[in-house]
């Protein structure tokens, strides 16, 4: 992996070229074989340009072209990962590095994001996310020899990081911490396209698998009613036109989530599909289920622990209950300095302290959500929801 920096701004540059050429041209039929082939054109390109790698460039290229002659391209192991981006998710999912490290590593090197990007997704500072990928990148060169040739073992006890990893890129598609693009559908797409090969091989398919490709089908239906068409600018759900909601995402979502209902598995994605699907499900915004919204967090809680689950909760207790009683809930919670730090925390503050008539707390915290907001599009957001005044 002595190359490792020179492929990441090979892959880079192979996505700007995507976001710059596809609403243009159109996007491709295989967009992973596109992006695989532009990434290596631009890594190749690069070593023409260093004479003192000649050498290099030639083994390399000789190398390649052999493996890929001797191949018959329509016959493929069952075993076999038949997409490029995919293996290498789990190439870099090793886990022999630390399950941190292993996020940090394919964000940065395959999904594009910077380290900016990453620190908020992880909710990590941006000095850590540096340290976790230097010790990624060590591990890797230690240990070159792990690169190839995978075994059934290994896709096994690296499956749960490559969910995690597109769970994220997903995410980042969804509410992008990108200065100026509020909602990235590119990444979105990607992200279900990938989950979709996963969930339809035999190493990733399972309940695990099906329920967050159906949480991914039932956020994605919404996208289209989160923008305003005309200013860019992002719709509370509760703005939202719902007729403007994609029904073939809804169905898609729908089906995968009752396909993860195989078996006694109950994952963290489960119960966050089972969220998304109560809101795509709910004619309006005043007659969505919020108890069951409610129980949903309270389960992701138990499986999965995070201050971030119970703020959530809270925002569905104070739906149902009201805001004195999501107040009582955060009462009880003693929150880590990353989310003490961070806009949800100030934001829901905010609002449940004006809802609860704390006029002044509620202007303390809703400075502070728009100091910290990360975003141009989410400081705006946020201005709309904690505007002073009812």
């Amino acid at each position: 992996m002595q190359y490792l920096a020179d492929i990441e701004d090979a892959v880079q540059t192979a996505l700007a070229t995507a976001i710059e050429s596809w609403p243009v041209s159109g996007e491709p039929d295989t967009p992973s074989a596109w992006l695989y082939r532009v990434a290596s054109n631009n890594l190749f390109g690069e070593f023409r340009k260093r004479a003192n790698r000649d050498r290099i460039l030639e083994e390399n290229t000789l190398s390649i072209y052999s493996e890929n002659e001797s191949l018959d391209p329509n016959v493929f192991l069952e075993e076999e990962i038949k997409d490029d981006l995919l293996r290498m998710l789990f190439v870099c999912c090793d886990d022999i590095i630390p399950i941190e490290s292993q996020l940090v590593l394919a964000l940065k090197t395959l999904c594009g994001f910077d380290v900016r990007e990453i620190s908020l997704r992880l909710f990590i500072s941006e000095a850590n996310t540096y340290k976790r990928l230097t010790r990624a990148r060590k591990k890797l060169r230690e240990n070159s020899s792990r690169l190839t040739n995978l075994t059934e073992r290994d896709f096994t006890a690296r499956l749960s990081s490559v969910r995690k990893t597109l769970y994220i890129l997903f995410t980042e598609g969804y509410l992008s911490s990108h200065t100026e693009t509020a909602i990235r559908r590119e990444l979105c797409n990607e992200a279900i396209r990938l989950t979709t090969l996963l969930a339809e091989h035999p190493i990733g398919r399972g309940p695990e698998t099906y329920a967050l490709l159906a949480l991914m089908h039932l956020h994605y239906s919404r996208i289209g009613a989160r923008q305003d068409s005309s200013s860019g600018s992002l719709i509370l759900l509760e703005e939202q036109d719902r007729e403007l909601w994609d029904q073939l995402s809804i169905k898609h979502g729908l089906h995968w989530l009752a396909r993860s209902a195989e078996g006694n598995l109950f994952s963290r994605y489960h119960a966050e599909a089972g969220i998304a699907a109560e809101h795509c499900l709910a004619p309006s915004f005043n007659t969505t289920r919020w108890c069951k919204i409610e129980e949903c967090y309270a389960l992701l809680d138990k499986i999965s622990p995070s201050a971030i689950h119970t703020l959530n909760r809270a925002v569905a207790v104070a739906e149902f209950k009201g805001p004195q009683a999501a107040l009582d809930l955060l009462e009880d919670l003693e929150p880590p300095s990353w989310l003490i730090g961070s806009y949800q925390w100030a934001a829901v503050l905010s609002d449940l302290h004006k809802r609860n008539g704390n006029t002044e707390l509620a202007t303390t915290y809703r400075t502070k959500a728009l100091k910290t907001a990360p975003t141009p599009a989410i400081r705006s957001l946020l201005k709309r929801r904690l505007q002073n005044g009812n």
